[in-house]
């Protein structure tokens, strides 16, 4: 995690970030005069900071979810791994065009069970940043995330995908390259994969981007997170000709991991650290860790006919209409 005085703070953390303030202050006060007890007045004050965390994440807005699902210190895909798995092995390239830097995935060990982990990286810094894309993937990012798949079945392993993506890269050399059959593509052979596939969705799940990977037997959605077809900003631009309306936008999506389970398009909603995952990257990884190792052996069990039947039938029935 960054240290405390690299943190970065969303405005609604504010208050959070006075008290940090304010602790800071008192330890250089007791630095300059050593006879000053300000112990129990710091004790004071982290006990504030947790209280302060606990009410401002009770009462979330769908447009601060938003935020903090873009949160510059939230733990990545690669974060995740490298706090759940063990052993984890890169695989890289779509035996085609190019290895695609904004997503990545390999075979690693969750508590000793070999696993096909896969999702979309962000970059941690500005150089990172570009060199992912901005976790935008192009159509060699979802054939390499599909190769890797189709090896996992191969080898009778399960798929766990990490879903963080603003959505695929929407450029014209992307296009050129048939963008929208790659995503289409994984999403029909996701659907007849004959080994366990869990979808979590750990930051942003954004469109075609987010399905491209987000076909499983089980969908998760961390608690900060969002999953919808279009960003509240682009959402805005297009209804209302303008950004200015994205928390509005943000609302009426219906785009919460909430939301989203009351409409059954997912099976659950994750707890994340108090604060959020940005807080404390080994608890979000031991939460989600904790999480997926049950679901693992409860699907184990299933034929997999059954769960390839399961998965049809799931996502079949989704969505509403009227005939």
């Amino acid at each position: 995690m960054p240290e405390l005085k690299n943190r970065q703070f969303l405005d609604f953390e504010k208050p959070i970030k006075d008290l940090y303030d304010q602790i800071a202050l008192q330890k250089e006060s007791a630095e300059k005069n050593k006879k000053l007890d300000l112990s129990e007045t710091i004790q004071q004050l982290e006990n504030l900071i947790v209280e302060t965390k606990r009410e401002l994440t009770s009462s979330l807005t769908p447009w601060q979810r938003v935020q903090l699902s873009r949160h510059p210190d939230r733990p990545y895909t690669l974060k995740y791994i490298d706090k759940m798995c063990t052993n984890f092995i890169e695989l890289h390239g779509d035996r085609n065009v190019k290895d695609d830097k904004a997503m990545v995935g390999g075979f690693a060990q969750l508590d000793g069970e070999t696993v096909m982990i896969i999702g979309q990286q962000k970059g941690i810094n500005t150089k990172m940043r570009q060199l992912r894309n901005f976790g935008m993937a192009n159509p060699e990012g979802y054939r390499k995330a599909l190769r890797l798949m189709r090896l996992a079945e191969k080898f009778n392993k399960p798929i766990i995908t990490l879903i963080d993506t603003p959505g695929a890269y929407p450029g014209l050399e992307a296009e050129e390259r048939g963008q929208g059959e790659a995503i289409a593509r994984n999403i029909y052979e996701m659907i007849r994969l004959k080994v366990p596939v869990i979808c979590v969705i750990i930051g942003e799940g954004a469109s075609g981007g987010a399905l491209g990977i987000g076909v499983g037997d089980k969908v998760f959605m961390l608690e900060n997170t969002w999953y919808t077809v279009i960003s509240p900003e682009s959402c805005s631009s297009i209804l209302w000709r303008t950004w200015d309306k994205k928390e509005t936008a943000a609302d009426q999506l219906k785009l919460t991991g909430e939301n989203m389970l009351q409409f059954g398009l997912v099976d659950g909603v994750i707890p994340e650290p108090l604060g959020g995952s940005h807080w404390d990257y080994d608890e979000a990884g031991q939460i989600l860790k904790n999480y997926l190792l049950p679901v693992i052996a409860e699907l184990k069990k299933i034929p997999a006919q059954e769960r390839i039947n399961q998965r049809i039938e799931k996502f079949g029935k989704m969505g509403f209409w009227d005939e």
